[in-house]
């Protein structure tokens, strides 16, 4: 047990790394063991904590690793494409991993506040719930960062998975977290191996960890949807325009060519283009290409949907949009979950001097597009669009559904260069395709562009920064799983239950100890 040595000799390294390897567990690398190996590695610290200001600091080394090198790309996207100088961007990227890292604090500490006194399992069972609660608040708050939450690393291959349909992925990250838990008490409980005085609790921990495994893996076989309707050919886009030239006035024609040329090529029914494909106006597209994208559309009696930026001359308000052409009327969806700083700009009166002095970011200034949204009628298919960062809210992509029966996530994630964040983002997509039932359509400018199954598996990926189309067989399909009807209300009511329990267990240790006193 010589790590164990070291761990005690040097627990700040030890804890940054044990989060920098629970990556490992996410998108591109999809090794979700060693998450759940990195969680019990962090509870073994936890549970032997003595005081809350402890558990605290490593909570938050912990969730520096994770997301210091989860998150690297952050400073891509700011210093490489947004033109932020270097020590900005890198103390930006640090802040906001810190300001991540900041809600695994606040879990441990109150963790360690509610049960510490209890036993064990009180505070096994208050960390898996707050955690959950810790994730679930970092997906709305400052109007959300999801990113790295723990069930996203069960996703799709582990039984936990299985849990995503009925009650969502805040539910996975309980799991996990619980049974890393159980599983860290039971081979350091006293921090002696399998420590044979505890035996009771050890079979009831085994017993807990095992019905959770094996619940979610009998889950996973539940068809919770049926396919409707004949399979349809689909021609997924991949312009491959560097990030550097996207916007540039010179290079906007011979981006449009490109994309007409792709679009051509293409005899599929639905053609999907990346967001904002075309870098000019919607109204400002030529009626003869505009034309020719009709036509094409109609040969194969189909549609193609394009993200362009859409004007609204009355409200003098820019839309980040989706528009199909072809065989049906032409359609609009305008992207309604904008990203901070990205899209637009919060508390502009404070903060406007950083997109003045430090970054040049287009589009930064963007309206939001209706919350509630019908799918577009697109050939015998309803689809459910999505654009970029949407599809990382499972809760607000269910609001086309059950209605919808396919979902179109179109996006650009070369802001954030040759990192591993496209990859990430698609596996937000295969939890939304667990979640609802429905194959996922992912069309990207440089990639993750890719076709995703109802069980959130891939089933046909482009190859990264390549110039492509990707051409496939997909499927409607109809029905709605628990998830779809009831959102994340049951496992917040859970998480909340069981928050209000410890807290009274809480209340009544302290009042007996008062009394003994």
């Amino acid at each position: 047990m010589h790590w164990l040595k070291f761990s005690t000799k040097f627990p700040t390294v030890f804890l940054f790394i044990l989060g920098a390897l629970a990556v490992l567990g996410f998108a591109p690398y999809y090794f979700y063991p060693i998450t759940l190996l990195s969680l019990i590695g962090l509870m073994y610290f936890l549970l032997n904590a003595k005081t809350l200001k402890e558990a605290a600091w490593q909570g938050f080394v912990y969730a520096l690793g994770l997301f210091g090198v989860g998150i690297y790309w952050i400073y891509i996207s700011l210093h490489d494409f947004g033109g932020m100088p270097p020590i900005m961007a890198f103390i930006a990227t640090f802040l906001l991993c810190a300001l991540m890292a900041s809600f695994t604090a606040g879990v441990a500490a109150s963790a360690f506040y509610l049960s510490k006194r209890s036993s064990p399992f009180y505070f096994i069972v208050a960390i898996a719930t707050l955690w959950a609660l810790a994730d679930w608040t970092r997906s709305w708050i400052f109007t959300g960062f999801p990113w790295l939450t723990i069930g996203y690393s069960q996703v799709p291959y582990s039984p936990l998975a299985g849990f995503v349909p009925i009650v969502g992925v805040y539910s996975v990250s309980f799991f996990t977290v619980l049974i890393a838990g159980l599983i860290s008490h039971l081979l350091f409980v006293n921090n002696h191996f399998f420590n044979k005085n505890n035996a009771f609790l050890i079979r009831n921990c085994i017993v807990l960890v095992v019905l959770v495994w094996v619940a979610g893996s009998l889950c996973k076989w539940i068809e919770w949807t049926q396919p409707t309707g004949t399979p349809f050919s689909v021609a997924l886009i991949q312009g491959n325009i560097s990030q550097e030239i996207k916007w540039s006035p010179e290079q906007a024609q011979k981006t449009i060519d490109l994309y007409l040329q792709l679009i051509k090529k293409s005899q599929a029914e639905l053609t999907i283009l990346p967001e904002t494909a075309l870098p000019i106006l919607s109204h400002q597209l030529d009626e003869n290409i505009h034309q020719q994208i009709i036509d094409h559309a109609k040969i194969s009696n189909g549609n193609v949907m394009i993200g362009m930026v859409e004007y609204n001359a009355d409200t003098q308000e820019y839309f980040n949009s989706a528009l199909s052409f072809g065989t049906n009327p032409t359609q609009i969806y305008q992207k309604s979950h904008l990203v901070p700083f990205g899209e637009f700009i919060p508390l502009k009166q404070i903060f406007g001097w950083i997109y003045r002095d430090w970054l040049n970011m287009p589009l930064s200034d963007l309206s939001r597009g209706k919350k509630f949204q019908t799918p577009m009628q697109l050939g015998t298919q309803k689809v459910a669009v999505n654009i970029c960062y949407e599809d990382v809210f499972g809760e607000e992509i269910i609001r086309q559904l059950p209605e919808a029966t396919l979902l179109a996530n179109i996006s650009n994630d070369a802001w954030y260069g040759k990192s591993f964040a496209a990859e990430q983002h698609l596996q937000f997509s295969q939890a939304r395709a667990l979640e609802t039932g429905r194959m996922v359509l992912r069309a990207t400018n440089t990639g993750a562009t890719a076709v995703i199954d109802p069980h959130g598996m891939v089933l046909a990926h482009a190859p990264r920064d390549v110039e492509t189309v990707l051409a496939v067989k997909a499927q409607g399909y109809t029905g709605a799983t628990p998830y779809v009807k009831f959102g994340n209300w049951p496992v917040l009511m859970l998480l909340f239950i069981l928050l209000i329990f410890l807290v009274a267990k809480k209340v009544t240790v302290q009042n007996r100890q008062n009394k003994q006193r």
